[in-house]
């Protein structure tokens, strides 16, 4: 049973996709109480998993600070406490993003993310924000975005815990820098640890002795998927897949993991994911959610690409428990 405090404070999910920073809160006993997203496939795989069924689909560049505050007025009372958490759109930041620039218009997204809390901060009583981002954030040509960034936090007046943090530390097995900055509400101190994990987790260890899965083709639907309804992949069509000896890791179309290593990061276009470690196919949606540390219970819903588009833009739901946990464990002292 979750303590009084933690029950109160409910969720305000931003950018959810499908949902893995809301489960690590979930999970943690807070309410998920109102989930935003554009991509009406993650607002589905998210309805299927969480059972309140809390998202909804919309853009939040059009909502404005005015339509998500209206939003929040229907699931939320005045005297509730929240949490507000959010990844904005990351692609203007990624260092994978060959043609990322300073002035890229999702960059704004993540100022807007800022202005937003601030106007809700007036009106309800907010215990924590949570932003995750892609390291590229601080790169030098983000300075200035950046540098915005901390200054909006800092007028908030909360206390201000910025981190770089990789999943792999944190039960998750793969390498996966991110920028995670939290704001506590000073009222409950400035207690704020973040446990991480003493075993580095491989690829062996999430996907070992999995069945083969099946190809995608036409018409193929998630309940003809035998052992998990995500596990599907691509054809392999390609005349590389039969000399497997042959692929590296070091490519970006053909990157082969290996076994006994984290997997490089999940961040995948749809010819992009990447090769499985006996070289002879890639990875099946499945795999790369585990990988990324979703349970087992856990379904994407959509088309192939869709669930490729969310499992790559997910938090992973190991690093998402352990930064709930540590607010959890502020809030309560």
């Amino acid at each position: 049973m979750p303590n009084n405090t933690i029950r109160k404070t409910k969720i305000i999910s931003m950018f959810c996709g499908a949902g893995g920073l809301d489960y690590g809160f979930y999970k943690n006993n807070f309410e998920i109480a109102l989930s935003i997203d554009n991509f009406e496939a993650a607002i589905k795989t998210h309805n299927f998993n969480f059972k309140n069924k809390s998202a909804i689909k919309a853009d939040i560049l059009e909502l404005g600070t005015k339509g998500v505050l209206n939003l929040i007025r229907e699931r939320v009372n005045n005297n509730d406490r929240i949490g507000i958490i959010g990844g904005p759109p990351c692609q203007g930041f990624s260092r994978g993003n060959v043609y990322s620039h300073s002035d890229d218009p999702r960059n704004r997204l993540a100022i807007l993310y800022l202005d937003i809390i601030k106007k809700i901060n007036k009106e309800f009583k907010i215990d924590f924000i949570v932003f995750e981002n892609v390291s590229g954030l601080k790169d030098k040509k983000h300075t200035d975005t950046y540098s915005e960034i901390i200054r909006k936090f800092k007028s908030l007046k909360f206390t201000i815990h910025e981190k770089k943090l990789n999943a792999v530390n944190f039960n998750v097995p793969q390498d996966r820098e991110r920028i995670i900055i939290t704001a506590l509400n000073k009222e409950h101190g400035h207690t704020y640890t973040l446990e991480e994990s003493k075993n580095i987790l491989t690829v062996h260890d999430a996907i070992n002795n999995f069945p083969e899965p099946l190809y995608y083709k036409k018409g193929l639907q998630s309940k003809d998927i035998p052992f998990h309804p995500n596990h599907w992949t691509m054809q392999p069509k390609s005349k590389k897949f039969l000399e497997p000896e042959k692929l590296t890791h070091k490519t970006r179309s053909f990157k082969k993991i290996r076994w006994f290593e984290p997997s490089p990061t999940v961040a995948y276009g749809n010819r992009e994911i990447h090769v499985h470690p006996n070289g002879n196919r890639r990875l099946s949606i499945y795999e790369a959610m585990r990988l990324q540390g979703f349970p087992k219970s856990f379904q994407l819903l959509g088309t192939f690409s869709e669930q490729v588009t969310q499992v790559s833009n997910a938090v992973p739901p190991p690093l998402s428990c352990v930064i709930a946990k540590a607010i959890a464990k502020s809030i309560k002292s």
